[in-house]
């Protein structure tokens, strides 16, 4: 039995980590803080365990084995290299962090002390990302010339324990960046785990168009994110990020490839929906993707909890997330100086 440490008790702990802990039968939360006392207070009364004063105070308890570091943007990097150092495995929540130089130094701290580090990529274990996986690695519609890979959205107010305008989402000190790092990283790390390739070259514009605090000011980070990626095999396509989708959320990707084009999520009624050159049409009815209005098991406790007690690699380690971030930082780099950034993959 593997036991649950939770660093950070808002919406994203008790709304995912916390419920697929408990219904994992391989681990028990007995664990919690939260900068606000009261709230991890709340879930020991609700789930039982112990409420820590401190982040550290909860790293030194040594039954506790693994941690979820759902904690906001700008204390990712700390809290996970410490808690690596103190002997525990963890499951950080994306973006991975703040800097590129933080990533890296969570990789070596993952490496150096022999401690699984999974970031909270859910997209990646959709049943319809997986299944459109394994069709194109089948060769289904052939190699793939192009792609273009969206996720909108109203915005990050509600998904907050505290929702409105002045969520830390929209607060440049803590969140650091916006749409680019709450929805495009997701999107990113999609493109590469379905293309099979990493992104080697960006060309991006990150703007602020729409979102406002409670100041009625446009927010400290971007709102909308749209970036030209080149994979390392020559494929060429869109992501596009945004938080000013004031309607149905946008979920899809598309990929056009030499045999056919391949539509995922972007169909009420179909998963997937395949057209082929030779005009099949081939329809899946696998499920409905998450959204922030109706969440399902995503798969990503149970995954982390797998891969510590069988000790393998998952799509989700941190060397992926490191790949995916890459990505994330030459496009802010690219929007910021106007030109095309090339990203070493090595």
């Amino acid at each position: 039995m593997l036991n649950i440490g939770i660093i950070g008790c808002g919406k994203i702990a008790q709304v995912r980590h916390i419920p697929e802990y408990l219904g994992n039968e391989n681990c028990e939360v007995i664990g919690y803080y939260d900068r606000t006392f009261s709230r991890a207070e709340g879930l020991v009364k609700k789930y039982g365990g112990i409420a820590y004063r401190s982040y550290e105070e909860l790293l030194e308890d040594e039954d506790i084995d693994i941690v979820s570091v759902c904690v906001a943007n700008h204390l990712h990097a700390e809290i996970t290299i410490a808690a690596l150092k103190s002997g525990k495995h963890v499951l950080c929540e994306k973006p991975m962090a703040t800097t590129l130089d933080d990533c890296e130094a969570m990789v070596k701290a993952a490496g150096e002390t022999g401690k699984k580090l999974l970031i909270g990529h859910n997209q990646l274990l959709t049943p319809a990302h997986r299944k459109a996986k394994e069709l194109i690695d089948s060769g289904l519609i052939g190699d793939i010339v192009t792609f273009k890979t969206t996720f909108g959205h109203e915005g990050p107010e509600t998904w907050s324990i505290n929702p409105g305008p002045d969520t830390w989402f929209f607060d440049k000190d803590t969140a650091v960046m916006g749409a680019m790092a709450d929805l495009g990283v997701h999107k990113t790390d999609l493109i590469q785990f379905l293309t099979g390739q990493k992104i080697v070259e960006t060309t991006a514009r990150l703007s602020t168009l729409d979102k406002r605090d409670a100041n009625g000011s446009l927010i400290g980070v971007d709102d909308n994110a749209f970036c030209i990626y080149k994979m390392k095999n020559g494929i060429m396509g869109t992501m596009t990020a945004s938080w000013t989708y004031y309607g149905p959320e946008d979920n899809s990707t598309v990929l056009y490839g030499t045999k056919g084009i391949m539509r995922i999520y972007d169909d009420p009624n179909y998963s997937i929906k395949v057209m082929l050159k030779n005009g099949e049409k081939i329809l899946y009815d696998i499920e409905a993707i998450q959204t922030n209005d109706n969440q399902t098991k995503s798969g990503v406790i149970d995954l982390f909890i797998e891969s510590i007690l069988e000790n393998k690699e998952s799509e989700l380690s941190c060397h992926n997330g490191l790949s995916s971030m890459r990505a994330i930082f030459a496009s802010i780099e690219s929007s910021n100086t106007g030109r095309c950034i090339q990203i070493n993959q090595e």
